[in-house]
């Protein structure tokens, strides 16, 4: 089962390291990971997507929590959610495709950041999913290149990762 683990630790070199080094000592693949500083500059938040039964991502929890750089950890599949991932494609875009690929843009909610002659930027946001359902949506040798952030997420409500 797909997870979503979001971590605050330590903002200091190093600790992204000791985090991935720990899944690939164990045999643990991460599927995406995100890390930047919160609010508070001596901390950095990492949201980490990777799969496993509930034994597997309790042990990976435990690991974790033994890190001396790791403040708090929170399997964000333990409550209600919101994900959200960043996905900025560049498809070619000519003649008859412009207005096709500026439809399928507005479809799913996208928009157009960069244009040229014969292509179009389009920054979609939403959950992995979505984002695979736009790719999949246009023609494949349309797909000039295609960067992906990754999943962040964030409990919903009152629910809140803090020391």
């Amino acid at each position: 089962m797909r997870h979503i683990l979001s971590l605050l630790m330590e903002n200091e070199s190093g600790a992204l390291s000791r985090v991935s080094g720990l899944f690939s000592a164990r045999g643990y693949n991460i599927e995406s990971l995100t890390v930047a500083p919160t609010e508070d500059p001596t901390l950095s938040r990492m949201t980490i997507v990777t799969s496993g039964s509930d034994d597997v991502i309790e042990q990976i929890t435990k690991q974790l929590n033994k890190l001396i750089e790791i403040v708090k950890v929170v399997d964000l599949n333990d409550g209600e959610y919101i994900e959200r991932e960043l996905m900025l494609v560049k498809v070619r875009a000519s003649g008859k495709e412009r207005e096709e690929m500026k439809r399928m843009a507005d479809i799913f909610r996208g928009r157009v950041i960069d244009v040229t002659d014969k292509a179009y930027t389009i920054e979609l946001t939403g959950t992995g999913t979505k984002l695979n359902a736009f790719l999949e949506a246009i023609e494949s040798d349309a797909i000039l290149e295609t960067v992906r952030t990754g999943a962040s997420g964030i409990g919903r409500g009152e629910r809140i990762l803090k020391v």
